[in-house]
C-alpha cells in the first residue's frame, strides 16, 4: 500500500522577511535580501552575506533559553510554527498526548550547531567556562530533538545532514515514511530545512574551497545585493546565507480530518550520487539527470510534464554550467521549454536548507502566496535576479530579473551537493 501524501502547511524565515507573503512578495518584487557583513575581520575577504535582520528570536524562545541553542534553532522554531497553523496542525499542550504520537519531526540541515561549537571553543581557549550543552548541539540529531521538544511531536524526530542536500532529503525521508504501512508509523510529519553559520570560520572554509564570491563591497556598500549571480557571466561565487523553511507533509485521511487544505501533491523524490569528487560535481552530470529522471518517474509522470524547474543555481561558474547540462540531458528537447529558476541571488545560499528554501518560493509562487484575501490570485515564477549578461554555457530560461506569471501546476526542485550528491524532489499544486 503507498498512501497518498500532501503538503498543508508552508513556513519561512529568511533574508526577505518572516513569514510566508514576505518571502512570497521580496521574490516576486526581485527583491535582493543580500546585505554587507555585518561585522569587518581581516582574516577574510568576504564582504556580504544574506542574513534574516527582520527576525526576533525572542518572538519564540526566551532570552535564557536563546544562551542554550545554536542561531538555527529559533529561526527553525518560528518557521515549524508558521507552517504547523497553516496545516492546522496543533501544537505542544493543544496536541494531546495520542495525537502527538502521530506527528514527526525531519530536520534537514548542514552546518547544524556549527556556530554554537565554534563560541564554545573559542571561550575555552579564552579561560571562559563553555556552555553545559555544548554536546548535545554539536551533535545535528539533538537539534531535531530541540525542535520535537518545543512543538510536543512524539513521532520520530530525526536528522538529515547530506550538506546542501538536506533538507531536500528530509523531505524525501518523511515522504517515504508517510508513503508505507509500518505499523506505528506518523499520519503527518513537518519537514524544516535550517542553518545559520554566517561567522568568520565558516566564510573562510568557502573561501579556501574557491567557491564564495570574494567581490569587495566595502567601497560600494549598495552594490552587496548583486553580489550573487546565478547564471550571469560574471558570477564568482555564492553568497552565505541563513534562514529557515518549513512544510506539513500529510497522509491525505489525516490532513482531512484537521480539515487541513491541501496545497499540493508530495509527487517523486529520487537521490543518486557521482561517486567522483568530494566537492566537484561530475562533468558528464550523469548522475545529476538520473536523479531527476527518476524523481518525475516516482510521481508517475514524464519529464515532458514537468512545466518548471527549480535549479540549484548557487552563483558558481562550474555549477551553473554543469547544471545546466544536467538538465539538458534529463530533459532533451523539453529543457527549452522549462521555466527555468533559482532564488539564490535574492537569499544567498542557505547551505542545508536550500531544498526547502527553493521548495517553498516555489510553491509560494505557483499558489500566488503574497496575494491578500479577496484579491484575485496572480500565481508567478520567481526570478533569477542579477542575471543580466548571458553566458553561452547557460542558455536556458532562467526566468531572468523579472517574475513571470504562470499556469505551472508541475515544478521539480533540483539540488547538488557536495560529497558528490544528487536530489530531486517533484510536487504538483492543487487546486
Amino acid at each position: 500500500m503507498r498512501h497518498d501524501v500532501v503538503i498543508t502547511g508552508l513556513g519561512a524565515v529568511s533574508p526577505l522577511g518572516v513569514g510566508v507573503p514576505a518571502y512570497a512578495a521580496g521574490l516576486r518584487a526581485g527583491r535582493s535580501g543580500i546585505r554587507p557583513l555585518g561585522f569587518a575581520d581581516d582574516r577574510i575577504k568576504s564582504s556580504a552575506s544574506a542574513q534574516c535582520p527582520d527576525f526576533d528570536p525572542t518572538s519564540v524562545l526566551t532570552p535564557a533559553d536563546l544562551t542554550r541553542v545554536p542561531k538555527l534553532i529559533p529561526m527553525a522554531l518560528a518557521a515549524a510554527r508558521e507552517a504547523a497553523a497553516q496545516a492546522r496542525l496543533p501544537i505542544a499542550e493543544a496536541l494531546g498526548r495520542d495525537a502527538s504520537r502521530a506527528v514527526g519531526l525531519v530536520l534537514g540541515t548542514g552546518g547544524g550547531g556549527i556556530d554554537f561549537t565554534l563560541s564554545q571553543a573559542d571561550a575555552g581557549h579564552h579561560g571562559r567556562r563553555p556552555s553545559l550543552w555544548t554536546i548535545t548541539n554539536a551533535t545535528h540529531g539533538n537539534l531535531a530533538g530541540e525542535l520535537s521538544i518545543s512543538l510536543g511531536f512524539r513521532g520520530p524526530s530525526l536528522c538529515v545532514s547530506t550538506g546542501c542536500a538536506s533538507s531536500s532529503d528530509a523531505f524525501g525521508m518523511a515522504l517515504e515514511v508517510l508513503r508505507g504501512d509500518r505499523a506505528g508509523a506518523p499520519d503527518t510529519i513537518l519537514v524544516v530545512g535550517a542553518d545559520a553559520h554566517v561567522r568568520w570560520e565558516t566564510l573562510l572554509g568557502m573561501e579556501l574551497l574557491r567557491v564564495i564570491s570574494t567581490r569587495d563591497f566595502r567601497a560600494d556598500p549598495a552594490a552587496a545585493p548583486t553580489a550573487s549571480r546565478p547564471f550571469d557571466k560574471s558570477r564568482d561565487g555564492f553568497i552565505l546565507g541563513e534562514g529557515a523553511w518549513a512544510v506539513v507533509l500529510d497522509r491525505l485521511p489525516a490532513a482531512r480530518r484537521r480539515e487541513a487544505r491541501p496545497i499540493a501533491r508530495a509527487a517523486g523524490y529520487a537521490a543518486t550520487c557521482d561517486a567522483f569528487h568530494r566537492v566537484r560535481p561530475d562533468p558528464d552530470m550523469v548522475e545529476s539527470a538520473r536523479a531527476m529522471t527518476l524523481a518525475a518517474q516516482d510521481a508517475g509522470l514524464h519529464l515532458e510534464e514537468i512545466q518548471t524547474v527549480h535549479y540549484h543555481g548557487t552563483s558558481t561558474q562550474l555549477n551553473d554550467a554543469l547544471e545546466t547540462v544536467a538538465v539538458k540531458l534529463a530533459f532533451g528537447d523539453h529543457a527549452p521549454r522549462l521555466a527555468g529558476h533559482s532564488v539564490k541571488g535574492a537569499i544567498g545560499h542557505p547551505q542545508g536548507a536550500c531544498g526547502m528554501a527553493a521548495l517553498v518560493a516555489t510553491l509560494a509562487g505557483l499558489t500566488s502566496a503574497d496575494t491578500p484575501a479577496g484579491v484575485p490570485p496572480a500565481p508567478f515564477i520567481p526570478p533569477t535576479i542579477n542575471l543580466h549578461t548571458p553566458d553561452p554555457a547557460c542558455d536556458l530560461d532562467y526566468t531572468p530579473n523579472t517574475a513571470a506569471p504562470t499556469q505551472a501546476t508541475t515544478a521539480l526542485i533540483n539540488c547538488l551537493a557536495f560529497g558528490a550528491k544528487n536530489t530531486a524532489i517533484v510536487v504538483q499544486t492543487l487546486p
